[in-house]
Parts: C-alpha cells; structure tokens; sequence
C-alpha cells in the first residue's frame, strides 16, 4: 500500500484516449437532438463528459463517460461489447422512448433497453457521473427515470454508486474489468459482492471462476478482514439489511476506484487544483491477499518469516514442496478427527475467517451453542461467531481456505479450531492439568462400574432380539409402551403418512422432544435386516443434512426407529404442489439442493462409511423448521468397503424414475447412481415437475429428455417454473439445470462426483462441462403418460430389499 501522505507517482500505464471532440452541448440530449462522434453531454457543473472516444491506438469507437477535467481517467463504457468500427456512430433517443446507439448502417448497437415507458423522455449527465433517462421537467419538481448508468457500472466506482445488490428490485451492481488499457470490453476480471452464501461477501474472480482476492465474511457491522489502512479522504461505507448489500465510499474529494485490467482494485484521488491522479490504495494489497497463498488449512503471517504456516494439528501435504517455499498445495490434518469427547477448539485471534466454500449458518445460536454442535458432527473443522453483535453461527466442514492474520484490531475476528486432546494439553490451565493427574482412579472405578452395567445391557439386548452388531452403536432404546404413550398410542390423528414399509406416527417424548416414530408393518417386506442396515447406518453417520436418529425400538414382532421430527414434512409436499409451489421462492430451492449436495457429498467421500443411498427422491428429502434439507430413509442403502466402486445386486430396489440406468438395465450400483438421481431431483426442483410422468404436447420425452431439449436448442431457462419468475437468480438456475444434466448422463464415468458438484454449484463463476445425452433419453409411446423404457415386469420397483443388508 502507498503510504498516505505521500500519495506515491501515478502509474504510466494509463489509458491515452483519443477523444472525437468538435464541440459540446449542454448536460441534456431531447427526443429531437441526436450526438454524433465529435459531440457530447457535459454536466452542469463541467465535471462529467460524454461522448465518443477511443483507447491507445485502437481503431474502434466507443461511448463513454469520463471526467471532464481528466478525459483519459474514463469512468463508464456503454458499448463495450459491441465497438463501432467506424466514425459514423449516433446516440439519439428512439421513438420507445429508449436511449440507442446506431451505426453507419443505422442499426441498433446498444441501448438502455428498459421496460419502463416515459413520455417526453429525455437524457441528462449529472454532476455524480451518472446518466439517467428520465421524464423532462415538470412544475412538480420530481425525478421520474426509466434507466440510469449506476445500475450497470463497468470497471469503476463513483462516489453515489455502490457494489452490490438492491433487494427489492434484484439488480447487482458488479464491476468487470477492460480486456486491456486499450480495449474496453470486458476483460478476464470481475469484482463483486457475492450474496448467494450467506453471509456474504466481497470476491474477485478471473476468468470466470479462478478467486483472486476475497473480503472476509459479513460480521454483522462490515466486512471482516476488509483493511483500507488509514486515510483521512475516504469513508467505507458498508450495508447489509433486507432491502440493500452494497460496499460503497463516501468522500469530499474526487475519487474513482477502478478495476484495472490486470485484476488490481485501485482507488485514485483527485486533488483540488490538479490533474494528477495519485494512487491511494489497491487490493490485494500484500501477498496474504492473494487467495489461497497458504493452501488449505495453511496461515498466511504478514509479518513472518516463513509467510505460511500450517493451522495447528496440521501438517504440510508435501514436505518437499513446502521446504522450497511452495504452500498451494496446503496441509493436511495430523490426526484425523474420531470425534472423541477429548476434542475441543483452540481460539485463534484476528484472523481473516476461511471462505464459504463447505459450511453451515445459525443465525440465533450462541457461540456455546455453536461449539457444542460442532463438536456433534465429526466433519466441523472449526466454528466462529457469525454476528460481532452477538448471536450467529458460523460452523466449517472440511479444508479451511484462505485464513489469514490481521494486523487491524477492528477488522479480525476469531476463530475456533477443532484439536484433538493431544494438541489442547499445551493450551489448557494448570488447574485443568491438575484435574487431569488427579481423575484416573475415579474414572478406573467408573470403567468397572460400565463394563458390569455393559454386560446387564448386552443381555437385556438379546432378549429383545438385538444382533451383536448393536453393540457399539450408542442409541437410546425404548420399550413398547414409552412410544406408544408419545404417539398417544399410534392415534390415527397423530398419522404423518404411510409407504410400503408401514406408518409414521407424530410424537412427544417425556422431555418434551418431538419426534416421528416409523413403525414397520407385520405385513411389510422390509424385515429385520433392512431395519437394522438403517439403525447401523445413520446412527454412525452425522451430518447436519441427514436425518437424525433419535433413537429406536424392538419387542416382541414391533420394530420402531424414532428420527427428530421434520415440521415441514418431505420436499415433494411444496414443490409438486401448485399452491405451496408458487411460494417456495428460488432463494429456499437453492438452499435445499446445495444442502442435498453437501449431505451426499458426506455420504460419498467425508464420513467413515462410504454411503451409496440407493433411493433418493423428493419424498425422502425432510424438511425441518428453517427448512433445512435433511436426507433421510437409509433401509436401501448400501456401504462399500475400502477400495470397492461399485457392486451388483440379485434384485432391483428403490423408485423408478430416479434409477440410473446401468442400475435399472445391468443390476450395477455405485456413488454414480446417486448422483444420477440427484440430477433428476435437481432438475425436479427447478421445474416443480416430476421426471416420472412428464408430458409435453410437442414430444413424449420425460423430464430428463425435455430438459436436454431445451438446454440443446439455447432454451433452458424456459425449464424453470413460471412461479418463480419474481425470485430466480437467471445465471444460478441456468447452472442448476447443466449441473443436472451432467448428473444424468447416460454413462456413469461421464457423471461428475459430488465434490465436483458442490464445487460448480457453489461457484457462479466456475466453467461447466458440456453434458452428454442423458440416461433413458428415449420416445416413450404417447399412449401412456407413464410408460416406461424398462419391462416393468421384469423389475420390483419400491420394494424394501437390501442386497448387503448391515452396515459396517
């Protein structure tokens, strides 16, 4: 960073432009004046200019606004995409009352394309910089306009614009950089205020989708690890509340900040009586800006030599690499987490806190709270508040990318780090370690004590007609009569629904908990063993996208599991729904397909079992009170053991229109089928449609193949359920249906895997695969909505049969 009070030279690289300047009109162009090249606006008081200019020695022409005392220091482009190659351009005011730009050929090469009609419109540069079309004056005084420049900013920000989103109408202000100090069309760099993770952020990209730099999160005041160092001419401005999120600047001075071409984010100053620009501040500002200097769970010191240090408990990927001073590869943990009571969390001060990449918000859990639920789940890494101001819970799953200290107190935060027992000794207070020395023989006793109360156990268990496998499962086990009196004794009112399994009933147990208890049939095909791959299965695995088992029961012929009660029922009740469709916005959609993604992404790769789901599906997506996605019914579920990829079973289990086909033709599952039927769910989702009996007047395909239509022909968008016109996020949902399609491709090795698909999911500007032709993209007989590729009677669809049936 230059120092302030000498505000250092201005940079030569400049923009020299050749302005086509004959003469100027005043700050306001009317329906019968027209500005060719070698005519423009001026603002009232001479600060703003508009007009035709063009870069360095490049021989096409643009329009554009720049300071009128500084005319290379350009601020605003309006054609960028679209040059004009000659010296006959026009900017006039058409009879729609839009402001346009006309070639030679008077053709059309831009313009503000506005829905909002105007009558007696007019152009007028303000003073800000800012070009507005807007009604002429009336005796009423008041400013009505149809378009202004500030909504769709190029590479620089003005004092009065902002970098960000307003809520209420769903325009982003971004900032895109030139391709080069001579061409003012987009280049490789994009600056943004990122909203889709909450709490959001500001992140630079290059080329799409490679992070440059990034702000820490939102803290709840402004956004953390943001240092402007000190400068007596400018005020940050930051804002975050229902209605806008925006990073602005406020100052008495002329200012700019500009994204330059090669991805710098500079603030220049102009003082009075110059016309000189000196460069004040620039991002990334030291080589800790950079994102990701340090790898994954590295440390960048400022201040320190070496720069990059491992997070405490982890240890370089590659020595070697590290050794010669080449950390992107980052570090891995020592000891894996087991999830022991003896882990706990290492405070670390002023630290910039990791990117959002696999992570979970609270907003009204206490920092307690936080701690206690991460230690819960054996895939958080580290916690830390998510609001300064107090509640607000910010939990991280996996690597931690891009942690950095702070030097300014007021722009850190802290950072709570999961440790084993072995790692906190050094950190714990002597009166601890004193207790440490001093409890062996009371736990000895109470070691003799549990393994006699063990043994009690175990046999109370087999005259329950537990298996063995139970025996390291820590679950609750309730008897016949404590659920039935938490169910009021299966009461039909207390019924939440049925399947071929049996019922599951509402419940309270004596704690007050709620909870929904699923009594399998007597006349159920699922029997003993598929009750008991569930029970092995979910009560090992914890994620805060699955379901979670409370607890179960067995006596007798009764075979009960008890799961937390999920308020807003299964997915499937909202969005095939027409009624409950329309209100479930984009925002709540996207949520809950990113929180699938991360659940089966645990399932796949991140927890100790290696899960296949084998039926998963819109009614097996739970919902619970904030709506959070929560995977559930694990009967079908298979694990695979070390190495193993992929298996084959005697009988095909789960729901059709969600089997893959090599599933549904040649009997083979493995992590592939899952992710096909995440891509039909995804695409469920979008459309609000369902895959399995899908019809469309114009072709029998069902929802896989219409979608693959629609993508093909350039029509994607045409997908997305029309309810959803007030709330979607275009490009987002445009993401959701490739990333779809990719899942359903017909060939397993052509699926991504689920780290790839959180990844492109989560990363509006990463670069996506094209997809192939999906699985099962065939004519299906217009005789029958619900005709079907495979024999039906060849295949037993929805029933509950397991080929390895006990999880291990």
């Amino acid at each position: 960073m230059v120092d302030p009070p000498i505000f250092g030279s201005f940079c030569a690289s400049m923009v020299v432009l050749s302005l086509l300047r004959l003469s100027s009109a005043g700050d306001t162009l009317s329906s019968v004046q027209s500005i060719k090249e070698g005519e423009t606006l001026v603002s009232q008081g001479r600060k703003f200019e508009l007009g035709f200019f063009r870069a360095g020695s490049s021989k096409n022409t643009f329009l554009g606004i720049w300071f009128a005392v500084s005319p290379e220091a350009v601020v605003w482009v309006a054609n960028r995409n679209s040059p004009l190659n000659d010296s006959n351009g026009t900017l006039k005011i058409s009879n729609e009352g839009e402001l346009v730009l006309l070639n030679q050929s008077k053709s059309i090469i831009w313009s503000t394309n506005s829905t909002k009609v105007l009558g007696n419109p007019v152009a007028q540069l303000l003073d800000s910089g800012n070009l507005l079309v807007l009604r002429e004056s009336s005796s009423s005084g008041s400013v009505d306009y149809s378009w202004q420049s500030f909504d769709y900013p190029s590479d620089t920000i003005l004092v009065g614009m902002t970098l960000g989103w307003n809520l209420r109408t769903g325009i982003e202000h971004h900032l895109t950089s030139w391709r080069s100090t001579e061409d003012p069309s987009p280049g490789d760099y994009t600056y943004r205020y990122k909203i889709d993770r909450l709490p959001p952020q500001l992140e630079m990209v290059s080329k799409g989708s490679v992070k440059v730099y990034r702000t820490g999160p939102w803290d709840g005041v402004k956004l953390g690890g943001l240092s402007l160092g000190v400068n007596p001419f400018i005020n940050p401005v930051f804002v975050y509340n229902a209605t806008d999120a925006y990073f602005a600047f406020e100052t008495e001075i002329t200012a700019r900040s500009r994204l330059s071409p090669d991805g710098v984010m500079q603030l220049h100053i102009l003082l009075n009586g110059s016309t000189k620009w000196y460069l004040t501040y620039s991002l990334p500002n030291d080589p800790c800006d950079n994102y990701g200097r340090c790898g994954a769970n590295g440390m960048c010191r400022l201040n320190e030599i070496p720069r990059c240090l491992c997070l405490e408990g982890f240890t370089p990927k590659s020595r070697e690499e590290w050794d010669m001073h080449n950390s992107t590869e980052g570090c891995i943990k020592k000891i894996p987490s087991n999830c022991s009571r003896d882990e706990d969390f290492k405070k670390l001060s002023q630290v910039k806190l990791p990117d959002l990449v696999d992570f979970e918000l609270f907003k009204n859990m206490s920092l307690e709270e936080c701690r206690i639920e991460c230690l819960k789940d054996c895939s958080c890494t580290a916690y830390a508040n998510s609001d300064i101001r107090g509640a607000g819970c910010l939990m991280w799953f996996g690597d931690l990318i891009d942690t950095r200290e702070i030097d300014a107190v007021d722009n850190g935060q802290y950072l709570f780090l999961r440790l084993p027992a072995s790692k906190l000794d050094s950190i714990r207070s002597p009166s601890k370690k004193l207790l440490t020395i001093t409890v062996p023989s009371a736990i000895l006793g109470l070691l003799i004590m549990g393994m006699a109360l063990s043994i009690i156990w175990k046999r109370g268990m087999k005259k329950r007609g537990l298996p063995s496998e139970m025996d390291d499962i820590d679950l609750p086990l309730y008897d016949f009569a404590t659920v039935a009196v938490a169910t009021n004794h299966f009461a039909e009112e207390n019924k939440l629904g049925a399947g071929g399994f049996g019922s599951v009933y509402k419940g309270s147990l004596t704690t007050g908990q709620e909870v929904a208890v699923k009594r399998l049939s007597k006349y159920s095909g699922q029997g003993l063993n598929e009750f008991m791959n569930e029970v092995l299965l979910i009560a090992r695995l914890q994620h805060r996208n699955l379901v979670g088992l409370v607890g179960c029961c067995i006596e007798g012929e009764e075979r009960m599991l008890i799961y937390e009660f999920m308020p807003n029922k299964s997915l499937d009740y909202f969005i095939f729904d027409h009624d409950r469709s329309s209100s479930f916005e984009w925002k709540k959609r996207f949520d809950i397909i990113s929180g699938i993604a991360r659940g089966l992404l645990y399932l796949h790769q991140d927890s100790k079992l290696k899960v296949i789901h084998r039926d998963l599906k819109t009614s097996n997506i739970l919902l619970d009170a904030d709506m959070n996605p929560k995977i559930s019914d694990f009967g079908l579920a298979r694990n695979f053991q070390g190495n193993e990829t992929e298996a084959k079973t005697r009988r095909i289990v789960g729901t059709y229109g969600y089997m893959s086909p090599e599933y549904a033709f040649d009997e083979k599952f493995s992590v592939k089928s899952d992710i096909f039927s995440f891509g039909v769910l995804l695409l469920e989702i979008v459309s609000s449609k369902r895959n399995r009996g899908f019809q469309h007047p114009d072709h029998h395909h069902n929802l896989l193949g219409h979608a693959w239509l629609l993508w093909s022909e350039g029509r994607a968008t045409e997908l997305i359920d029309e309810s959803l016109c007030d709330s979607v996020v275009g490009s987002q949902a445009e993401r959701c249906i490739q990333v779809g399609l990719l899942c359903v491709q017909k060939f397993p090795e052509d699926r991504p895997t689920m780290s790839s698909v959180v990844f492109m999911l989560a990363n509006e500007g990463a670069t996506l695969p094209l997809p192939k032709e999906p699985g099962f993209f065939l004519e299906r007989s217009s005789g029958s909505s619900d005709a079907s590729i495979v024999n039906e009677a060849s295949y037993t669809f929805n029933v509950i049969t397991v080929t390895l049936p006990v999880g291990r």
